[in-house]
């Protein structure tokens, strides 16, 4: 929304836009350092609430009377809800709106080229390997793709789900995606990894490395997420995407 002026802190895993990395670290989104947020004197703080393990330091800060807000996006509907629910509270309801209408032109332009689309990919989303996680029916990965033209073979009504080779070779991908990220920070190539070569996808090189913060964090950023991996799985419709 234009408005990184306002803030005084970031947790140590928010790294974009580049201008906030002058402002203080206040520790990790689950281990917060509640002194240090509490010094900052902020009128607003923000939290995501997909873990229960952070709760007990929000409980701190509303103890000595910080306000928090605690939102917990799984869906677009919902990034669209949290983002109007922002411009009220940070008086910038116009920006909001301006932002949630680009992101909604994004998505559209991706569904009018996705709507006589009748075969639908098969699609695994790698959160981390080795120890295997994947992205579940829960988590905003599933509804990216979706809305980019894919089947998530993962329906485990989670955000994350633990995964071995067997499940993945059942659910029979026709692409492989691959995080890279904090969750994920140096994942090996799926071809080079014993018996990942047996996967149609890895067979077929339809395996594509992506950027965790784009696609895995609930954000404005998930709207490019749906056009890059479309361009992927219907490459035919996108042909103005680089491979």
């Amino acid at each position: 929304m234009g408005l990184t002026d306002r803030l005084v802190g970031r947790t140590k895993a928010d790294t974009q836009p580049p201008e906030i990395l002058a402002k203080p670290s206040i520790g990790t989104h689950m281990r917060p350092n509640v002194e240090m947020i509490l010094g900052l004197k902020p009128d607003l703080i923000i939290q995501n609430a997909g873990r229960q393990e952070n709760m007990p330091g929000l409980d701190q800060l509303r103890r000595q009377g910080a306000p928090v807000a605690v939102f917990h996006p799984t869906s677009f509907e919902d990034i669209f809800a949290v983002i109007q629910r922002l411009g009220v509270l940070t008086g910038c309801p116009d920006r909001a709106a301006a932002l949630i209408e680009e992101m909604q032109g994004k998505l559209l332009a991706v569904a009018a080229r996705l709507q006589n689309v009748t075969e639908r990919p098969k699609v695994f989303y790698e959160v981390r390997y080795p120890n295997l996680l994947g992205a579940g029916a829960g988590s905003i990965v599933n509804e990216v793709i979706v809305r980019a033209g894919g089947v998530n073979v993962v329906t485990v009504p989670k955000k994350i789900a633990r995964m071995n080779l067997e499940a993945v070779i059942a659910g029979d991908p026709d692409a492989y995606i691959v995080q890279q990220g904090p969750m994920n920070p140096n994942p090996s190539p799926p071809a080079a990894r014993p018996h990942f070569g047996i996967l149609r996808a890895v067979k077929t090189g339809r395996v594509l490395v992506v950027e965790e913060r784009l696609f895995s964090r609930p954000s404005p950023g998930a709207a490019d997420a749906v056009v890059q991996l479309a361009a992927f799985l219907h490459p035919g419709l996108f042909p103005e995407a680089r491979p």
